[in-house]
């Protein structure tokens, strides 16, 4: 049974504090400990060696060009960052690397963007009228779904800024806190250009199923006029290709006004794509992890979701329709909506709360991605000892090639390149660092070989380290920088 949201949950201002009690103690240590653990995670992963240059890599190297004042572009993939995904957040979150330059800091405000979404969960049940004891339970059960856990993993992503802010914009909706609704919408715009949809749709929603004229209309306008101007202007202008992903949908088109009039001109393309297996089970993946509390009398809050979900169901990218990579986190915020209206109402499946923490637990045992630290982070553990010695051993900030999974670890540099298949001139490099045992997957090892060749037949390369398949080349210049910093 729910019971009514007492007074003291509102400050005079607006906004919600955790007033003292069991529950709301409970909910501060499961949020703290819940980011500690994402947050040992993501750096035990990196420690081992298993972060990328997609997508670590691309964001830390721009970070810290901003922190320097220098432009920041990707060498990575040769992009400026707002030519990636028009995510202006970055700008902001370059702060953090003019205080240290440490790739730590993206897993610091993911580990805390991730976990800090129980916190405004909590206030929406608290504020539909749910009980303590049931509010506590949704909160936690939003910790367990298993795409907080398994995202963090996967590198670093802007979009996990937006998460919690979903949820707060919502909050401050329905609490009529003009201020902190705005404030919320502008920042979630600034974390990812895809994003803008999600936040119009959000303003259909708050306009038609709950009443908030305003709000909706704000949410709306802004969603959709970002959109425009970072797709057809921003992005554009720093990235002539256009607007990175299109390829994911290129079945309707090879540019957005392209597909969205195939979307709405070929009906017969569209249900060809939507109507498929893989799609039924990115959908059971979605929703079994919160089955004990959706109704499908309390489902108006995917209203707010269909831009996502649609994106992910049409495309032919495997990516998009699991709960590892970034695409589903917006729509994480409106099921845990739609979770609270059932619950509220007394129409979910399960209503007692040890009950449904159990539940939780199941689906973040069957799906979250943690035996990967026994599995597959442990494939290079054999040049791991080597790899760190040779990463130590670039001590400037020459320009460097290196496998996918070195990347991250080397990208406070103007220039740096992932190892494949075809290299630039190595005089475009002052740093070779190569893994014939592990080349990754752009490369291999007869790449690897051909590479060794070039720079031990070539005079300008000295061979500073060979062991276990690792190989690290300095040019002189280097060099003899590199012996004056050991002095």
């Amino acid at each position: 049974m729910s019971e009514p949201l007492p007074n003291t949950l509102k400050r005079p201002n607006g906004w919600p504090r955790l007033a003292q009690g069991k529950a709301e103690t409970s909910l501060f240590w499961a949020v703290a400990i819940a980011a500690i653990v994402l947050l040992l995670a993501s750096s035990l992963r990196h420690g081992l060696l298993e972060s990328n240059a997609w997508d670590l890599g691309i964001f830390d190297q721009p970070l810290y060009l901003l922190s320097r004042g220098l432009p920041p572009i990707s060498t990575i993939i040769n992009v400026h960052i707002l030519g990636d995904h028009a995510a202006w957040i970055f700008y902001p979150l370059s702060g953090l690397y003019w205080i240290y330059p440490d790739v730590h800091w993206l897993f610091v405000v993911q580990a805390i963007s991730l976990t800090s979404g129980a916190i405004p969960t909590w206030h929406l049940a608290r504020q539909a009228g749910v009980a303590k004891d049931q509010a506590l339970a949704v909160a936690l059960a939003y910790l367990l779904y298993p795409l907080i856990f398994n995202l963090n993993l996967f590198d670093f992503h802007p979009e996990v800024i937006a998460l919690p802010l979903f949820l707060v914009a919502v909050w401050a909706a329905r609490s009529r806190q003009l201020g902190w609704f705005i404030g919320c919408v502008v920042i979630i715009l600034g974390c990812r250009d895809a994003l803008s949809l999600t936040v119009a749709a959000l303003g259909v929603w708050l306009w038609w199923f709950e009443q908030r004229r305003w709000y909706g209309a704000i949410a709306f306008v802004l969603g959709s006029v970002w959109f425009v101007v970072a797709t057809q202007i921003l992005i554009p202008h720093f990235q002539p290709a256009g607007v990175l992903g299109i390829s994911h949908f290129a079945a309707f088109g090879s540019t957005i006004p392209e597909i969205l009039k195939n979307l709405v001109l070929r009906p017969d393309l569209l249900l060809r794509k939507l109507i498929t297996l893989p799609n039924l089970g990115y959908l059971l993946l979605l929703l079994l992890p919160l089955g004990w509390g959706l109704s499908w009398r309390h489902l108006a809050p995917l209203v707010s979701a269909i831009p996502q979900l649609a994106i992910n169901l049409i495309s032919t990218t495997e990516s998009l329709k699991d709960l590892v990579h970034q695409y589903s986190l917006p729509i994480l915020p409106f099921l845990m909506l739609a979770v609270i209206s059932a619950l509220a109402a007394g129409d979910s499946l399960i209503q007692r709360p040890r009950r449904i923490i159990l539940w939780a637990l199941v689906g973040f045992v069957a799906l979250a991605q943690y035996p990967l630290f026994w599995t597959r982070y442990l494939n290079r553990i054999d040049t791991w000892a080597t790899s760190r010695a040779a990463i130590a051993q670039v001590t400037t900030d020459g320009a460097v090639l290196a496998p996918a999974a070195i990347v991250p670890h080397l990208t406070h540099r103007q220039t740096i390149r992932v190892l494949a298949e075809q290299n630039p001139p190595l005089s475009d490099f002052t740093y070779l660092l190569l893994n014939r045992r592990h080349p990754g997957r752009l490369s291999s090892p007869a790449a690897v070989d051909s590479l060794i060749q070039q720079a031990t037949s070539d005079r300008v390369w000295q061979q500073e380290l060979e062991q276990d398949d690792v190989h690290l080349f300095i040019r002189p210049t280097a060099r003899l920088v590199h012996l004056q910093h050991e002095r």
